[in-house]
């Protein structure tokens, strides 16, 4: 089994009073993720790099209510609301197993600013409008968007956390991007001379 990560130094930074939370939170998921399906088995000597600190790098963009789709392992949702206990966090996820495990680290981590839905994306809709929608390695944004503009109230955001090649989904999602009203379409990139490695993301207007 290969070693866990030794904490960089930033993410005490990052967290702030909230690192012990976060330590916490990467143990278990260093501990039962590869068994319960949560992570792949070569990620435990970059888990922190790779996986937490690019999440919690872009914790500054968000506010108010805020949707995680396909949260999956928490990443981002659990790491961002960890980070940010003053916005509402709602995090989606179709999978029992996982769901399973966002309670159990919801209820472990003492996360009141944390609800957990069992459903598809496509299932959430007529039910809730909130001001960010985010998802992080879930799909091409020609599919994304689909799926998560109708989440977002008019006027809101949606804030991806994309992969290198997010220039080439932008050009190729361009049909959705106007079905779906999105405006001030961006790229940012975040943890520049902060991170070894940068997170990109992109963020829209949904009008």
């Amino acid at each position: 089994m290969s070693e866990l990560e030794l904490e960089p130094s930033v993410a005490v930074a990052l967290f702030g009073d909230r690192i012990e939370v976060a330590r916490a939170f990467t143990d278990s998921l260093a501990r039962e993720g590869e068994e319960r399906g949560l992570i792949g088995p070569l990620e435990l000597p970059r888990l922190w790099t790779r996986h937490i600190l690019n999440s919690v790098i872009a914790a500054p963009l968000f506010h108010g209510s805020v949707a995680d789709i396909g949260s999956g392992a928490g990443l981002p949702g659990l790491v961002l609301a960890i980070a940010r206990p003053d916005v509402e966090w709602t995090l989606v996820e179709p999978m029992e197993r996982r769901i399973t495990w966002l309670n159990e680290q919801v209820e472990a981590l003492e996360l009141a600013n944390v609800t957990v839905v069992r459903a598809r994306a496509e299932d959430v809709r007529p039910l809730a409008a909130f001001d960010v929608v985010t998802a992080r390695a879930v799909s091409a944004l020609r599919t994304l968007i689909p799926l998560t503009a109708p989440l977002v109230r008019d006027g809101g955001e949606l804030t991806l956390l994309k992969g290198i090649n997010v220039a080439n989904e932008i050009e190729a999602a361009q049909k959705q991007v106007k079905k779906f009203r999105l405006t001030d379409v961006r790229v940012e990139i975040l943890g520049e001379g902060v991170l070894p490695e940068t997170t990109r993301v992109v963020r829209a207007r949904v009008r």
